[in-house]
């Protein structure tokens, strides 16, 4: 028997739900009263240090964050890969619609909502949030053209995990009827997802235990988000028999996928974007390889892929010798997945949280989005205690937070003070290969801080 520790009202919760529903697994559901606090528990910090929710217990095995769950349980007990595919550009689309629902459509509801609903002194809502929501929406909408399912032909985890997020904005009363394909996909969703009605029943508990006085208020309307299908034209621009690699040195995404390739000896015909502040990202030939218009993006022979850490995944199996990097056994998978997704859900986005607004706004340093930096390097810390690497064996979570800490470092914030972290940081270093151009980019990108 699996034990589940989940709370229904909760998303990621939810999607886990809806994918043991269609995997015909039973859950042993352990209900985590995080109000009560009943998450900081030693006995609950022993299973997940992180102390979130969900945390999935399989035998002497804990894994959590929700995207790695899924593709676990895909893994380990699915009849079939249908769910979550073996075709490494299948995969590959899955993996980038998995990373675009946890950084970009569920992070837009956090930003907007959260500090509405949970902070203690309970915050007005902020007008340039509620653009990131109608931003992520409209690139859902872009992602979904012509297509009934997010990420293939047919269904997948993907699917499960956006059901889960964007029936908790239709709960909350955010109207994204203008975005037309997100509406199509939706409806269809609902029908053909198992586990719908617990899901729709977790949203209806969710909003009668936080959402009434929320809902009361009036919501300002905003105006309509560009509409980023005018830059888009039919087919694909680039026809390439070689890789092409769209990156800036100094991003620490880029940098994590620059070593990557490295590792596997694989060569990129390298597209350095030299003014992104100046909009080069959004002129319309990069826009027909990539709508979301970030860096970095592979594109593989016509192949276009975007979010750093699904396309190191891709390259791994696309391009690997062999799967040190990304072993094919699905507990050490899902080790992984939980790390690159506390890469860029927690310690990555401690980063931009904190110094970006800094550097790109020109604004003060922020107290409270410091205190989430350390919080997010006392949780390594502890990932860290006892382990060489991050997640078992070297891999490609050592590759992506060996990119993000030593951003850090040219932060001048103080690595040394975390033991764990401090003796892992000095042995990847080492280990590594393409540390030097790494580092390289770290100075290129140090002249912000300074």
């Amino acid at each position: 028997m699996l034990d589940f520790y989940y709370m229904l009202y909760s998303a990621p919760c939810r999607s886990i739900l809806m994918t043991a529903k269609a995997l015909g697994v039973e859950l042993n559901k352990k209900k985590v009263d995080l109000d009560a606090g009943e998450h900081l528990k030693p006995e609950f910090l022993k299973i997940n240090p992180l102390h979130t929710i969900p945390t999935l217990v399989d035998g002497d095995f804990a894994v959590w964050e929700s995207r790695a769950i899924l593709i676990y349980l895909v893994e380990k007990y699915g009849k079939d890969d249908s769910l979550y595919p073996k075709d490494p550009q299948q995969k590959a689309v899955v993996n980038q619609r998995l990373f675009f629902d946890l950084g970009i459509l569920y992070q837009s509801y956090m930003d907007y909502y959260y500090p509405q609903l949970f902070d203690e002194v309970k915050k007005p809502a902020n007008p340039e949030n509620f653009k990131k929501i109608d931003v992520a929406f409209g690139q859902l909408n872009t992602l979904l053209e012509g297509q009934q399912y997010a990420a293939a032909n047919k269904l997948t985890i993907a699917d499960v995990a956006l059901l889960a997020t964007v029936s908790t904005f239709e709960i909350t009363e955010y109207d994204f009827k203008k975005f037309s394909n997100v509406v199509r996909w939706y409806e269809n969703a609902k029908k053909v997802i198992p586990g719908w009605k617990e899901n729709w029943e977790g949203c209806v508990y969710y909003k009668d235990l936080y959402l009434s006085d929320l809902l009361k208020k009036t919501v300002v309307k905003l105006s309509k988000v560009h509409n980023l299908k005018q830059f888009l034209g039919a087919g694909n621009f680039f026809h390439h028999t070689e890789m092409d690699l769209y990156y800036k040195p100094g991003s620490a995404p880029c940098r994590s996928v620059l070593m990557t390739a490295k590792a596997l000896g694989v060569e990129f015909d390298k597209k350095i974007f030299l003014n992104t502040r100046g909009g080069d990202q959004f002129k319309p030939e990069y826009l027909k390889i990539n709508p979301q218009h970030t860096i970095p993006t592979l594109n593989d022979n016509g192949f276009a892929l975007w979010e750093s850490r699904a396309i190191m995944v891709y390259l791994v199996e696309k391009h690997g010798q062999h799967d040190k990097l990304f072993p094919k056994d699905t507990q050490k998978q899902a080790l992984i997945n939980q790390r690159l997704y506390f890469d860029m859900g927690t310690l990555y986005k401690s980063l931009a949280d904190y110094y970006y607004p800094q550097i790109f706004l020109k604004q003060a340093p922020n107290a409270e989005s410091y205190k989430k930096i350390e919080s997010a390097f006392e949780i390594f810390n502890a990932l860290l205690e006892g382990q060489t690497y991050a997640a078992g064996d070297y891999s490609l979570a050592d590759i992506a937070l060996l990119a993000t800490v030593s951003t850090f470092e040219v932060a001048k914030f103080d690595i040394k003070k975390y033991a764990n972290v401090n003796k892992w940081y000095e042995n990847a270093k080492k280990v590594t290969p393409g540390w030097d151009e790494n580092w390289a980019g770290c100075l290129e990108f140090k002249k912000y801080f300074e």
